[in-house]
């Protein structure tokens, strides 16, 4: 199927590894043009390096931003112009307790989750709804409607995008601009494999038995029965960000591999 992608530049946060990056190589498959970012330099070029090693023919670049720091997301909004779509993927996680986060813990991660879609969005849906056309998609998770108890700040950051994005939606009416979420399930990521690696060598396992063994304990219930690969929570950002996907607007997607038990 042709997405009517070529030629949209498209810009998406935290797209080094994971969800991200493979967003990135859909559409450079799709002969969009492509700028990534990561908070590392080096990470940075490399991932850039790899893309366009897959992509020779593609337009790809990347910009270094730690979405932690005020000053370096300045300087990329300054850099962004003519941004056809807009993924709001950058994020980070960790485990703890409600009775171990400090007020700081809620701060940054809701700094890092929330604002960065805030501040992309403020700078880009005004210059996509001049032009009448543009998407923005916010890669949330099914853990802001079934918030996890040892990540409840977490789940709050997510649950707090899918809002952004339903309000911001309202601001596109009478235009071809949309802005929409896609709810992911539980991905198999670096950051996750990294994991699995270790606890299956602690407990002298193989990863796959591992993995099976975490999907059983954590999502018993999961329809998929197994982890989701970063390329099928791209597939859907890539389709809503093409022409073709114009009446989804305001919407959260679910790709969570029916782990949500809600109708």
């Amino acid at each position: 199927m042709n997405l009517k992608l070529e030629g949209k530049r498209a810009f998406i946060s935290g797209s080094t590894q994971g969800i991200g990056f493979a967003i990135a190589q859909q559409f450079l498959a799709e002969k969009a043009e492509v700028i990534i970012n990561g908070r590392n330099e080096e990470k940075t070029k490399l991932a850039v390096q790899k893309l366009q090693t897959e992509f020779p023919e593609a337009k790809v670049s990347g910009i270094k931003a730690d979405f932690g720091n005020k000053d370096e997301v300045a300087t990329l909004l300054n850099k962004l112009t003519d941004i056809d779509i807009l993924i709001n993927n950058v994020g980070i996680f960790d485990l703890k307790n409600l009775a171990d986060l400090e007020d700081e813990d809620w701060y940054k991660i809701f700094e890092i989750n929330v604002m960065s879609a805030v501040r992309l969005s403020k700078k880009l849906l005004p210059q996509m709804l001049e032009k009448k056309t543009g998407r923005i998609i916010f890669i949330s998770s099914e853990s802001g409607v079934n918030i996890p108890q040892n990540m409840i700040h977490y789940g709050m950051t997510k649950a707090a995008m899918s809002a952004v994005s339903n309000g911001l939606s309202k601001l596109t009416i009478g235009t071809e601009v949309t802005v929409n979420t896609i709810l992911g399930g539980p991905t198999y990521s670096e950051g996750v494999a990294s994991a699995v690696e270790q606890i299956a060598s602690i407990q002298n396992l193989e990863v796959d038995q591992m993995k099976n063994i975490i999907v059983q304990q954590t999502n018993p219930h999961s329809l998929l029965q197994r982890f989701i690969h970063p390329s099928e929570i791209a597939s859907l950002a890539v389709y809503l960000s093409s022409p073709l996907a114009i009446a989804t607007n305001g919407a959260s997607l679910r790709a969570d591999g029916g782990v949500l038990k809600t109708i």
